[in-house]
């Protein structure tokens, strides 16, 4: 049973998460020849405060 873990910045909606969690449910069903429900995907928002790149926190970087 395959368990896909997705860390992300927060502010995904819940629909684009639907619609990901379904795309990638797809295609493991199709690659893996497995049943959907076997499929296990978690989401973890991280916030910008939260996370780095280059020594600085990504809130205070400027994008």
């Amino acid at each position: 049973m395959p368990i896909i873990t997705i860390n992300q910045f927060e502010g995904r909606t819940i629909e684009q998460k639907r619609q990901v969690a379904k795309e990638i449910t797809d295609s493991i069903v199709k690659i893996y020849e497995i049943s959907a429900d076997r499929v296990n995907i978690a989401f973890f928002d991280v916030p910008k405060h939260n996370a780095a790149k280059g020594g600085k926190l990504y809130i205070d970087q400027q994008l």
